[in-house]
């Protein structure tokens, strides 16, 4: 079984993203892009810490208050 990377993945995806557009122009890229990325990483990261946010935060490299922040937003605080 071969190993893919993440970056791959995005790579791939965007392609089919673009085809996908057949030549309409997208809008807002940057914003959905970190969104979908953001939300799957917060998610599996809070899991693997067993829900601690302390840790979480350590592992991310970001302050514990804006790991909260954005665990509201998302809506993924247990």
């Amino acid at each position: 079984m071969s190993k893919t990377s993440i970056e791959e993945c995005l790579r791939e995806s965007l392609h089919d993203y673009f085809r996908d557009l057949d030549g309409t122009p997208p809008a807002n890229m940057h914003d959905m892009l970190v969104r979908l990325v953001e939300r799957p990483l917060l998610d599996v990261v809070m899991q693997k810490a067993d829900q601690n946010q302390s840790r979480a935060a350590e592992w991310l490299g970001v302050n514990r208050n804006t790991l909260r922040k954005k665990l509201l937003e998302y809506q993924l605080l247990k």
